[in-house]
């Protein structure tokens, strides 16, 4: 007899029978568990109402609404953003399939979900805020606001302007009409049923482009309207155009100074928590102005307005800083830093600056005087901490937008502020239990 090792080699060819228990595969504290309790105590009547599977009624049970939710959630928590790749982890990773109970999932039904609950993910993240705040693991007394780009799911070639727009339209017209006259003419019902689904592809294309043509006419109308005040600015720029990939997205300036389709998405965070109280993704580039909205969001979410403010240089007006200020729902002070003064203006222009500072409103005034304190300095430097909640949102997949449109869009940023304030409330809850 040869001497040699003894080993245990594969045999992939046997059949076993595989006992498998879910809750022990899955530890006490595991994020996973949290994202399901806290799903369990949502109220999702609104989705079990529009299931028409009933006792009364035929038809097959469809998933339940909890299950996909918190599959959604916990996917994101972990940068997980294709409904294809979330099928295949339902399969073969232990907590998904601890989430899923043996519930059958598919990418179509997953990815319906995702984009077609705007409204209960809008009340889900209100939900996610007022649980930490009734633990009084977060305060809503302090609030920083600042944007992030956020590339869209769109590439630059898409982009037409309206004489090349006119062209694709045409085009994409007459395609639909084309495979629509075939697949009448053809009586095979397979070949039939390849150019249904030729045509319906073609009507998405026809669609896509008659909504770039409603993009493309308000773009013009705010060119319109921006050359009347800023001729030199405007006479500068080219003729505007519209994606037919995705009319809703912007060229926009990147952090590393390129140039591509984005969607600007402003946030409101409870800095010292790093929690996303609201979120307003927009395709302005200025952002100047459009801290008022994120700030009315807030107290419709939560019924209370912030007693500081901490915001960029560029979002803060002197027309906010003066409303915010007076508001009769309660003051709110603003800590943004004065824009510089140029140093070499003329004497005259510096006179004349002095002059409009002292006869500024009172609520001006006072915001100045803060920020030059070094009090108030301290309060402002809590600001760069709404930067590490941009870097975790895109550490986890928000770097690049899966979905198309404003309404899709901002279904995606929403489960992502839950997922983030579910991951850092598991943090902040375990913080809180240490001695």
């Amino acid at each position: 007899m040869a001497d040699g090792p003894r080993v245990l080699r594969p045999n992939r060819e046997q059949l076993y029978w595989d006992m498998i228990d879910l809750e022990s595969q899955i530890e006490a504290d595991h994020l996973v568990r949290v994202i399901w309790a806290f799903v369990g105590k949502l109220d999702l009547s609104a989705l079990y109402a529009a299931i028409r599977a009933r006792d009364e009624v035929a038809g097959r049970p469809t998933a339940d609404p909890k299950v996909l939710l918190a599959l959604w959630l916990y996917a994101t928590t972990e940068g997980i953003g294709s409904a294809r790749a979330l099928e295949r982890l339902c399969r073969s990773h232990a907590a998904y399939r601890w989430l899923l109970g043996g519930v059958p999932v598919n990418y179509h039904g997953l990815s319906d979900f995702r984009a077609g609950h705007g409204a209960l993910l809008d009340e889900v993240l209100t939900e996610s805020v007022t649980s930490l705040v009734a633990e009084g693991l977060i305060s809503l007394d302090e609030v920083a606001i600042d944007g992030t780009k956020l590339a869209a799911n769109a590439g630059r070639q898409s982009f037409r302007d309206e004489d090349g727009l006119a062209r694709y339209e045409a085009a994409a017209h007459q395609r639909v009409e084309r495979l629509r006259a075939e697949l009448e003419q053809d009586p095979a019902a397979s070949e039939r049923r390849r150019r249904a689904a030729a045509e319906r592809a073609a009507r998405d294309v026809a669609a896509r482009a008659d909504a770039a043509r409603r993009r493309l006419a308000g773009l013009q109308e705010e060119k319109r309207r921006r050359a009347k005040t800023h001729v030199k600015e405007e006479a500068g720029k080219k003729e505007p155009q519209a994606s037919t990939t995705d009319s809703d997205a912007r060229v926009m300036k990147m952090a590393d100074g390129g140039f591509r389709p984005a969607y600007n998405l402003l946030l409101a965070t409870a800095p010292k928590e790093q929690i996303i109280l609201a979120v307003a993704p927009t395709d302005r580039r200025n952002e100047s102005g459009l801290a008022t909205p994120l700030v009315e969001q807030v107290e419709r979410r939560y019924g209370r307005r912030p007693a500081r403010l901490l915001l960029d240089t560029r979002l803060s007006t002197q027309a906010e800083i003066v409303a915010f200020a007076a508001h009769p729902a309660g003051a709110t002070q603003v800590y943004s830093p004065p824009p510089p003064d140029k140093r070499d203006a003329e004497p005259e222009t510096v006179r004349k600056r002095a002059w409009r500072r002292r006869r500024a409103p009172s609520a001006v005034r006072e915001w100045r005087v803060r920020m030059a304190s070094a009090a108030g300095q301290l309060v402002y430097a809590r600001r760069c901490l709404i930067e590490t909640v941009n870097g975790q949102l895109k550490n986890h997949g928000l770097r690049r937008l899966v979905l198309r449109g404003f309404a899709k869009v901002r279904c995606e940023v929403l489960l992502h502020a839950i997922a983030h304030n579910l991951r850092r409330g598991h943090a902040l809850r375990l913080v809180a239990a240490t001695p």
